[in-house]
């Protein structure tokens, strides 16, 4: 399933939409109609006081979300728009339902992270990474074969704290790869970013990919800052992948203004952000959940 993001609208790419009674609960809320294909998802008032604007205008703005079929991320790579894939794999919603669960204890917690990041990186790998082929002798004789090109640099970048839990089992999936650190905080009281770490290379190498690893993407300053982070060490958008467990409409909208191109890979899109910055119903606090620290 990909959303693809304009100023005006989420576009789904997605044989169906399906929804559990809980979700069709919400979603009739958000859609007077919840078996239609269209869905609408209303700024939260988080994001009216980051833009300046006012809740009140920016409740009668909304982002839409309508059905359209996709054959696959390679049919649709060359758009200037960013993209957002919400894989319909039956584990990684079972992740999501473990994560949302608030009596989900730490060590699950965490394991439940893992899984789901390496899920998404599993699917945003397809038909991304380049590949070498020769030949080789298997026990019965020679086969041809295709193997991830060593050539071509992997980065993992997990956001502090939470992205590490996220990333955890990169390496299970991607092989060869670097691991990164970046260290950002938010304010809890004005949201915006503060890197206190980075460990990024001065200059990424020619033809670097790169998955950039967020939990939860809200309000969007953290995700933002890690970016031009990167832009400025020559990366390109089409050179990153960005993965989180869970993102939501005001955080989407800003990226999509700002790295027209980008892909995202999501475990979950909820429809709102409150007061204090956290996705609503989200998963809490991802980096207390994973490391025990509530």
């Amino acid at each position: 399933m990909a959303y693809s993001i304009s100023s005006n609208a989420f576009r789904c790419s997605s044989d169906t939409l399906r929804f559990s009674p809980r979700q069709q609960q919400c979603s009739s809320r958000l859609n007077p109609n919840p078996s239609s294909s269209l869905l609408s998802f209303n700024f939260s008032p988080i994001l009216a006081r980051n833009s300046g604007a006012s809740s009140s205008s920016v409740s009668q703005r909304s982002i839409r979300v309508r059905a359209k079929m996709a054959a696959s991320e390679g049919s649709i790579n060359g758009s200037n728009r960013m993209l957002v894939f919400v894989p319909p794999h039956p584990l990684i919603k079972h992740w999501i339902s473990v994560l949302r669960n608030d009596q989900t204890p730490c060590p699950i917690f965490r394991n439940a992270m893992a899984e789901l990041g390496r899920l998404l990186m599993y699917e945003a790998s397809r038909e991304w990474l380049p590949t070498v082929v020769g030949e080789i002798m298997s026990p019965l004789g020679p086969a041809s074969v295709e193997f991830i090109d060593p050539r071509e640099p992997i980065a993992v970048i997990p956001i502090l704290r939470a992205g590490l839990a996220l990333a955890e089992h990169a390496s299970s999936v991607l092989p060869a790869n670097k691991v990164y650190h970046l260290g950002v905080s938010r304010d809890e009281k004005t949201l915006l970013p503060s890197v206190y770490l980075n460990k990024l290379p001065d200059e990424f190498p020619k033809n670097s990919r790169v998955f950039l690893v967020d939990p939860m993407i809200a309000t969007g300053g953290t995700i933002i800052a890690a970016m031009d982070l990167l832009k400025e060490r020559g990366l390109s958008v089409q050179q990153i992948k960005v993965i989180c467990a869970c993102t939501a409409p005001p955080a989407l909208s800003k990226l999509n203004e700002k790295f027209p191109g980008l892909h995202v890979y999501a475990g979950m899109i909820d429809p709102e952000v409150n007061e204090n910055g956290f996705i609503i119903p989200g998963l809490g606090d991802a980096g207390d959940r994973s490391f025990g620290t509530e």
